[in-house]
């Protein structure tokens, strides 16, 4: 695999001719569409040979939410070691709430691809946002926590799930050990019937670090509690705050440099994004909104418009300005220089695996070029 950033002048053929090889594998490997435009600028994923078997195992998770395209589901499969199934909501009184629309296809097709199923626990509140009383009230009581842990074992007998995956944020800084103590405890109570427990980890770069998402997250006692963690690394550019790379590179490396010290490196997975945002300018504080965009639809969004895709040396991501209707509009996403960036944090700092958020947008090139550089590890379970 080649990574081929387009020129002034190149087309699909020209690339094609240059490398030796068939324009319909450049078309492939970048989903391109007829008539195959390109953006200046664009990275293109080209295979241009043979490549040497991958040998840095890697654990590889995509979140994905019922309603999840069954083709885009197939497509992805193969390139996952677990599927997270977002989620299941529960009430103060530790009752489970399952998601909706129903996703008991997604854990049968996960199985079918040796991929293991796993239920993503998240506190939602009535409004559909988390919810820290929520929290409170379950963790800190007896009888609600275990008649939650009860619940969430016949839900993951039932379905076919092979573990858990903790999802609370917001949490109070009071219920900073109480939440480790719950993770621990589910942990402990899961284990003997052969279920992991894993927990998402706001991206913290020190212990004292303020605000309501990370204050209640402690590392170094989460870390001990769970069977594997899964680092937020992305967000910095986000719906209601101004243009920016969403997962910048330096940003992630500051996040991973704090969690090897307080985590075992082995139970790390590194968050990894699959999407990018749309930005009207100018951007206001308080009242701009951001738009979620496709990876591949970020691309042809620079193509229809005519302007050169940007690439951020320190962010390590590509970003466009183009305008629209006489707005103009800043776009940050992922392509295969990020994600390659991204994936040579692993064998750099011993880590597990990675974790996607999302993987309802099936983006093929990223999932080549992980297939090239790591062995994905599958379920071994019958």
């Amino acid at each position: 695999m080649e990574i081929y950033v387009v020129k002034e002048g190149d087309t699909v053929d020209s690339i094609a001719g240059r490398y030796g090889i068939s324009a319909s594998s450049i078309i492939f490997n970048n989903q391109l569409v007829y008539p195959y435009p390109l953006a200046l600028g664009q990275a293109l994923l080209l295979s241009t040979g043979p490549t040497p078997a991958p040998t840095y195992p890697a654990y590889v998770n995509g979140y994905a939410y019922p309603y999840i395209e069954q083709d885009v589901l197939n497509d992805t499969l193969p390139y996952l070691t677990s599927l997270s199934v977002f989620s299941y909501g529960f009430t103060p009184e530790g009752e489970l709430l399952p998601p909706n629309p129903d996703d008991s296809f997604m854990a049968q097709s996960a199985l079918s691809y040796q991929v293991s199923p796993v239920l993503t626990l998240t506190p939602f509140g009535p409004d559909g946002n988390f919810n820290n009383y929520l929290i409170t009230s379950v963790i800190n009581n007896r009888e609600a926590k275990n008649n939650l842990l009860q619940n969430l074992l016949a839900t993951l007998q039932e379905k076919s799930f092979t573990g858990v995956n903790i999802d609370f944020e917001y949490i109070l800084p009071q219920d900073r050990i109480p939440f480790a103590n719950f993770v621990a405890q589910a942990r402990e109570f899961l284990s003997p019937y052969g279920y992991q427990v894993s927990v998402a980890l706001a991206p913290k770069t020190s212990d004292t670090q303020p605000g309501l998402l990370y204050e209640g997250k402690d590392y170094a006692l989460l870390g001990q509690a769970a069977d594997s963690v899964l680092l937020m690394t992305y967000e910095w550019g986000y719906t209601y705050g101004p243009p920016m790379a969403v997962a910048p590179i330096n940003k992630v490396r500051e996040v991973v440099d704090y969690a090897v010290t307080r985590i075992l490196p082995a139970k790390i997975d590194l968050g990894i994004p699959n999407y990018g945002y749309d930005w009207a300018l100018p951007f206001v504080q308080g009242s701009s909104r951001a738009r979620v965009v496709g990876n591949l639809e970020a691309v042809q969004l620079a193509i229809d418009a005519g302007v050169p895709i940007q690439f951020d040396e320190t962010a390590m991501s590509p970003f466009f300005r183009y305008e629209k209707e006489g707005q103009l509009h800043e776009v940050w996403f992922e392509d295969v220089r990020s994600y390659r960036e991204k994936f040579s944090l692993l064998p750099l700092y011993s880590l597990r695996g990675m974790g996607y958020w999302q993987i309802m947008r099936f983006f093929r090139p990223n999932w080549l070029l992980l297939q090239s550089t790591f062995q994905i590890q599958k379920n071994q379970r019958p």
